[in-house]
């Protein structure tokens, strides 16, 4: 055991799971590593400590350069739809799972190194990453947790001293992701494509064990693990679309059966609100504009479902309409889950017949007015005149507002304490993607990290009211949007 690296308690499960579910596969060791950027509060949460990550050994690790004691690093197969396309075999091209540990509160979680060097799953890419979509997940996918969604995390970043070359030549660097798993229904397609039914079987237990322990128990624990996990990508969804967040890639190759969101690539937020926005510069057809989020998440879960029919039942008819059924019930799980979200939106304490329709009537009002989505829901529960200058073509709020004043009237709220629900709710600041590409220019241009620091110690409170960072929650002057985003592979 090399002394000068990290102590990291790895206990590995996935690793224990067939040849066949992976490569065991080194990353390939970078020039010169540095670390940009390191996430004290998750190291301590698992169990790491930080001081011994910022060393030269600890940066080494989070280089893909050393592997410490217990490591047993790996690249994942899977397979996907990739925009609606069938790819029967995709798998890690440029990450690999160092392995897994327990956090302080029991969870297990994966370590995995994103840019890591080439694997058998490249398919001719470099299996490298440019710093610019490193300091977007860091940012962007810690931001969310600050927000509640369920999300992978991001623990380190650092350059690699090299050059990556894409329209040209760009900084390198890796990630260090953090996940409650990498078990994507890609991984179930992979297998479910070669006919490889006790793979399934074998994936299904593990996940299980994993995530849904209370399926194992049940009468027909495959159908239980699929609504388990329709469950949680209708919660998942919601909480999106709650947010203004638009994922941009939402292949089932980047479909979490944890329920987490996964793989920040093109992925921003909606600054003026219009359903059919898409920032991917590769999504021409509006496959994944925000307001199709829902039904390409129940797009995909039908895909997870035919994985899984073997194991439902071994009539084929039968299983097939049990599991048309729960895909079906995603809807309705959806909605709820929205309606929920949305009412909090509004400030309302309990929901009622027309609120879905009060909350749906706003946005289609904002969406006239051309009013940004995060100050609009933010300074409803405050002064209604500050709302009002956010729309273009304000005399459709203004009948709406009448109409939600009534709403609130008749709710068993105060005003006082409507206002600091609503602001639990509604945050002050989100990753502003005019900030965001900010922040990479400074870092790609100027090597110049104040941005990137600044972005996240704001974005750690993002429901706190801050005169200090009030400038980072504004939206962008007309010169400043962003309207397309590259995934940097």
């Amino acid at each position: 055991m090399d002394a000068s690296l990290p102590s990291i308690p790895f206990d590995n499960s996935y690793a224990r799971l067939p040849d066949a579910f992976f490569v065991r596969t080194e990353p390939t060791p970078v020039a010169a590593p540095e670390l940009l950027a390191l996430n004290d509060a998750l190291a301590v949460e698992l169990g790491l400590d930080p001081a011994a990550l910022r060393t030269p050994g600890g940066v080494a690790v989070l280089a893909g350069n050393a592997m410490p004691a217990g490591a047993e690093p790996l690249a994942m197969a899977y397979a996907g739809h990739q925009f609606g396309q069938w790819v029967p075999q995709l798998g890690d091209g440029r990450a690999i799972l160092l392995g897994e540990v327990i956090d302080t509160h029991g969870t297990r979680r994966d370590i995995q190194l994103k840019g890591a060097g080439r694997t058998p799953f490249s398919r001719g890419g470099d299996g490298r990453a440019w710093i610019g979509p490193v300091l977007r997940e860091y940012l962007v996918s810690e931001a969310m947790a600050a927000l509640g969604v369920p999300t992978t995390r991001a623990l380190a970043a650092v350059t690699s001293g090299e050059n990556v070359y894409r329209e040209t030549a760009l900084p390198g660097a890796v990630l260090t992701r953090v996940a409650r798993s990498h078990v994507r229904v890609g991984t179930f397609q992979y297998f479910i494509a070669r006919g490889d039914i006790e793979a399934v079987r074998a994936l299904v237990e593990h996940v299980a064990g994993r995530h849904y322990p209370e399926t194992l128990g049940a009468a027909n624990p495959a159908l239980a693990l699929l609504e388990a996990v329709i469950a949680a990508q209708a919660a998942l969804v919601a909480h999106w679309q709650a947010l203004g967040f638009v994922h941009g890639v939402m292949n089932t190759d980047n479909t979490s059966i944890s329920g987490d969101t996964i793989d920040y690539g093109p992925c921003a937020f909606l600054d003026a609100y219009d359903p059919a926005t898409v920032f991917s510069s590769i999504d021409r057809g509006g496959r994944y504009a925000y307001a199709r989020q829902p039904s390409l998440a129940q797009w995909n879960l039908a895909n997870f479902a035919q994985c899984l029919l073997p194991l439902i039942d071994d009539d084929g008819e039968r299983a097939i309409g049990l599991a048309q059924a729960a895909v079906d019930g995603f809807a309705d799980r959806f909605e709820k889950e929205w309606a929920t979200r949305f009412a909090a939106k509004l400030g309302l304490a309990d929901q009622r017949d027309g609120d879905a329709a009060l909350a749906r009537d706003l946005l289609s009002v904002m969406a006239a007015g051309e009013a940004d989505f995060t100050l609009a829901f933010r300074r409803l529960g405050g002064d209604p005149a500050s709302v009002r200058m956010l729309f273009t073509e304000p005399a459709g709020f203004d009948a709406w507002h009448a109409r939600w004043l009534a709403r609130v009237a008749d709710d068993r709220r105060t005003p006082t304490e409507r206002e600091a629900a609503m602001k639990r709710a509604n945050p002050a600041i989100i990753p502003r993607n005019h900030q965001v590409e900010r922040m990479i220019r400074s870092a790609v241009e100027e090597r110049d990290l104040t941005p990137l620091e600044t972005l996240s110690t704001a974005l750690a409170e993002p429901f706190a009211e801050s005169a200090e960072f009030s400038p980072l929650a504004a939206p962008p002057a007309p010169d400043e949007r962003v309207t397309a985003t590259f995934c940097g592979t």
